[in-house]
Order: C-alpha cells, then sequence, then structure tokens
C-alpha cells in the first residue's frame, strides 16, 4: 500500500526551515522506497532505474536506449506499479496513424435516430505510456505524440482534450537496427528530459535474472505510491533551493557546449549544433530530484556532472568530420566535465 505524502500546500507554505526539511526528508525515505521495489524486480539495472525515476520525480520523459532483451518493457510496468500509475503500452509501426494514439470521433446514433459524435481515447490517456521502438512510426505520428508530450492535451477534430496527470511517456529505441526507421526529429528529442542508456547487466546481475525469473516464484512489484502522492512529490522538487555555485555550474556546462560560445577546442571542432535553454531548465530539475532521492536538501555541483550525459547526449549533435573521425557525444561531454571549471 501507498504512504500518504502530506502536500507542500497544505502546510503554511513551509514558514519554518524545519517544517520544510521534514517533509523532504518524509517524501525522500518514500521515494527510496521506490526505487528499492523496482529493483528487486529489475535486477543489475540501478543506475537506469535511479535516472528513470528522476526523471519522473523532475516531471519529465526518458527516452530508453538499449537492444532488445534488457527489460525495458518490464522497467516500465514495474514503474507504473510501484508508482500507482495507470501505464499503458504502444508498439510503434510504421502503419501507425496518429489517431491509434490519440482516440478518433465515431458517429453513433441514441434510440430516437439522432446521431452524434462521440470521442473514443487512445493509449495516450494514461498516466505512464511506453511508447516501444518509438523511431519506427512515421513523423507524422511522432508529431502527435510530440504535442501530448509537450502540452498535456491533445487536439481532435477543433476540441481540446487534457490528458490525466501526472503523464510521463517512456519511449525506447533499438540503437542497433535503423532498417525502416524514422530519425526522432531534434525538436523532439528536446522533449525528453533524460535519455538513458541502458546496458548489458555484469556476470552476477545475469545469474540473479536466469535464477529468479525462471523459477516458479517470480518476484512481483509492490506499490509503494499512488498518483496524488507523485504529484506532491514533484511539487515538493521544485521547491527545493539550489546554490548560486550550482546555477552557475549548470549555466558553465551547458554554455561550454555551444560552438558559437565555448572556449574548448574540441566543441569548436567537433560540435555541429550544442545543448539549448532547455537543456539548462532538465539539469536543474533533473539535480533537485536526483538531491531528493538520494536524502540531500539541495543539490551540489556532483549531481550536475553526474546527470550531465543523460541530459545533455540527445541535445547536441557531432559534425560529419568528428563522426568519421570515431568520435562519440559521451567521450566529448566526459571532455565538458573535465574541462570546464564549475567551482
Amino acid at each position: 500500500m501507498s504512504a500518504t505524502i502530506t502536500h507542500p500546500t497544505e502546510r503554511a507554505t513551509h514558514s519554518r526551515p524545519d517544517a520544510a526539511a521534514a517533509d523532504m526528508e518524509r517524501v525522500a525515505a518514500l521515494v527510496q522506497r521506490a526505487k528499492a521495489a523496482v529493483e528487486q524486480v529489475i535486477y543489475g539495472q540501478g543506475l537506469v532505474v535511479e535516472e528513470s525515476l528522476i526523471t519522473i520525480l523532475a516531471g519529465g520523459h526518458v527516452l530508453l536506449i538499449g537492444v532488445p532483451g534488457l527489460a525495458k518493457t518490464k522497467l516500465v510496468h514495474t514503474l507504473g506499479i510501484v508508482l500507482g500509475l495507470d501505464d499503458k503500452r504502444v508498439q510503434f509501426t510504421p502503419d501507425l496513424m496518429p489517431a491509434d494514439i490519440l482516440g478518433s470521433e465515431v458517429l453513433e446514433e441514441d434510440g430516437d435516430g439522432k446521431r452524434f459524435f462521440r470521442f473514443v481515447k487512445g493509449p495516450v490517456f494514461c498516466q505512464l505510456l511506453m511508447a516501444d521502438e518509438i523511431n519506427r512510426a512515421s513523423p507524422r505520428t511522432q508529431s502527435a505524440l510530440l504535442q501530448a508530450m509537450q502540452e498535456r492535451k491533445v487536439s481532435i477534430a477543433g476540441q481540446y482534450h487534457s490528458i490525466p496527470h501526472p503523464f510521463h511517456v517512456l519511449a525506447t529505441q533499438n540503437p542497433i537496427e535503423q532498417e525502416g526507421t524514422y530519425p526522432l526529429p531534434e525538436a523532439q528529442l528536446d522533449r525528453f528530459l533524460m535519455q538513458v542508456d541502458i546496458d548489458y547487466p555484469d556476470l552476477e546481475a545475469e545469474r540473479q535474472i536466469i535464477l529468479r525469473t525462471t523459477s516458479v516464484d517470480e518476484p512481483v512489484a509492490e506499490q509503494v505510491l499512488n498518483a496524488e502522492d507523485l504529484l506532491a512529490a514533484q511539487k515538493l522538487v521544485r521547491q527545493i533551493p539550489v546554490g548560486e555555485s550550482v546555477v552557475n555550474a549548470i549555466l558553465k556546462l551547458v554554455r561550454a557546449g555551444r560552438p558559437e560560445s565555448t572556449d574548448i577546442k574540441e566543441v569548436k571542432e567537433q560540435v555541429a549544433w550544442g545543448p539549448g535553454p532547455r537543456a539548462s531548465q532538465a539539469l536543474m530539475q533533473a539535480s533537485r530530484a536526483r538531491a531528493l532521492l538520494q536524502g540531500r536538501l539541495s543539490p551540489s555541483i556532483d549531481d550536475v556532472l553526474a546527470l550531465a550525459r543523460p541530459v545533455l547526449q540527445h541535445r547536441m549533435a557531432l559534425n560529419f568530420g568528428a563522426r568519421a573521425d570515431g568520435h562519440t557525444l559521451p567521450e566529448l561531454i566526459a571532455l565538458l566535465c573535465r574541462r570546464v571549471d564549475l567551482a
């Protein structure tokens, strides 16, 4: 069963610092329980679970990149159970149409013979949507999902329909098979707060996977939060104070990744376009969420460094020469973290 969070707005706007700290500690303990509950089912992917939870706590969407068989679908379903959210899954294919995701109007007739249109909601009307292999859908369908991700509402026949809150998209991509795919446009990639890369588990984790998932008593996730708890936690994340040094570190790191404004030679030579202001916003929110998840009352520069890769790597692009020479964005972001003076 979920534990109830005291909503910050129900207090006297945190008039006392000790009351604010107590709220944060209570929420931190709850989200740590949620993380542990997910890890009881998803083995050997602690960093993936943490970054996915950070994204949700920050109120964003996450792009999961990994080869088949690394429990991406199971991760999303498990998060839905643990967080008490209504989760749905859509398998993206080239013939998928916007109406298959958003819904459509159908013509009906009542008992008096009067005809009318009724809106039938699509799978996007949920709280946790898994967009499986999102890059296999056409740009038209991708753009329909983009509106839902950004505006939390959809437009059908000139009428707006609100999507339930909270609403998070966890989309997956296969980094190996690119035949018959439609690469996501930069505008849609920027809507994902983080890109989380899923690697193969280590030896011991894979041992636990084959022992526990092939037995009769396969572990089952338990609910820790509910939708109201999560909304309260997300509101609390936005209230976490951020020191000036952390703000400056975020600005320095993001601006150093732009070839127009950087002093780093490698960025000038290798980067086609760099991260925009949305990257700074994402780093700010994600750093707050990471601090809360780890039981701290404010983020540090270490949070910024730890989240630099998942926040920046899908918001930058290498030029042709850099790709031809074998350079990669993770290597360049690691170089940024070493070269930029964030103190």
